[in-house]
């Protein structure tokens, strides 16, 4: 962060700093998964190092953001959501969220990742301490303010490169797996079919709600988040829980007839019974959730 900007201030030595990391990392991993590695990601990396300057906001349960009383960066450390850009609606998402999609990538030491909708890298640095140094993450922002940001904070990760750029269009090479923190309508090309053999990809599926705040934003009024997986015969789907985040700008915007087929799929339910998702492939009427444009998502097995 610029140094001309207000810092957090710190009342606890750096020795209680590392315990109380370790008790969030404890707390947020294992209400999601048994996964050591993940907690251990978490009690490594610095989450206030990716909030910005304070002071700090937290969004409400029921909407918009309050401040925190204090500047103190051991405030960073609970399972809430941190305002990125309050405006746009943009936060540094629930960690225990994270926790439980991150253990759904099934990481492994020497992955390649696609990090799509970056933010300012939080999550990217949770991702590079599991693919360790023989592993890289292509972290993706468009905004070029959490873009830089994310620069700037991930500077000192080898295994980490930072691009500000439109998320539909990553990766630009094949993958391990792809880690997507926007709700889309869709998946984009690339993450369908640069995802090498094995390869997993999680995805936040959501409608954005129909009230078009003047300055963007939009979340999602239906949402689910979804586990792909490429086998030898095609993608295997499957639905994680619900999930919620700001809707996709840029090239993964979609149209009001789009949004209503989509949004009369999440009403009828049956999301949690899909097991393929079919791509560029002739569907069998009757036996998908949903048909869009060149995609689908069945019931069937791939």
């Amino acid at each position: 962060m610029p140094g001309d900007l207000p810092m957090p201030t710190a009342m606890f030595t750096a020795d209680e700093l590392t315990v109380i990391r370790r008790a969030y990392a404890h707390q947020v991993a294992t209400a999601a998964t048994t996964n050591p590695r993940i907690e251990a990601a978490f009690a490594t990396v610095p989450r206030e190092k990716f909030l910005g300057a304070p002071p700090w906001q937290i969004a409400n349960l029921g909407g918009g953001y309050r401040p925190l009383p204090s500047s103190d960066l051991v405030l960073a450390y609970q399972d809430v959501l941190f305002a990125l850009q309050s405006e746009k609606g943009v936060n540094n998402g629930s960690p225990s969220l994270h926790a439980r999609l991150l253990a759904e990538l099934d990481i492994q030491i020497g992955d390649r990742i696609a990090h799509i909708g970056a933010g300012t890298g939080y999550y990217s640095a949770i991702l590079s301490e599991l693919v360790g140094a023989s592993g890289h993450v292509y972290a993706v922002e468009m905004d070029p303010d959490l873009a830089a940001h994310a620069q700037a904070a991930l500077a000192d990760r080898a295994n980490v490169s930072v691009m500000n750029a439109d998320g539909s269009q990553w990766p630009q090479q094949g993958v391990d797996a792809i880690y997507v923190n926007f709700a889309v309508a869709r998946p984009a090309e690339p993450w369908i079919e640069r995802l090498q053999l094995g390869g997993r990809l999680v995805l936040p599926l959501g409608v954005p709600r129909q009230d078009r705040p003047p300055k963007g934003g939009r979340h999602a009024s239906h949402g689910a988040a979804l586990r792909i997986e490429r086998g030898e015969s095609g993608f295997a789907a499957r639905w994680i829980g619900t999930a919620y985040f700001v809707c996709a700008n840029g090239g993964l915007s979609i149209g009001d007839n789009e949004i209503e087929v989509l949004t009369a799929a999440f009403r009828r339910g049956g999301i949690e019974f899909v097991k393929s998702l079919l791509w560029k492939t002739e569907p069998r009427i009757g036996r998908c959730w949903y048909i869009g444009d060149q995609w689908a998502l069945c019931y069937d097995d791939e």
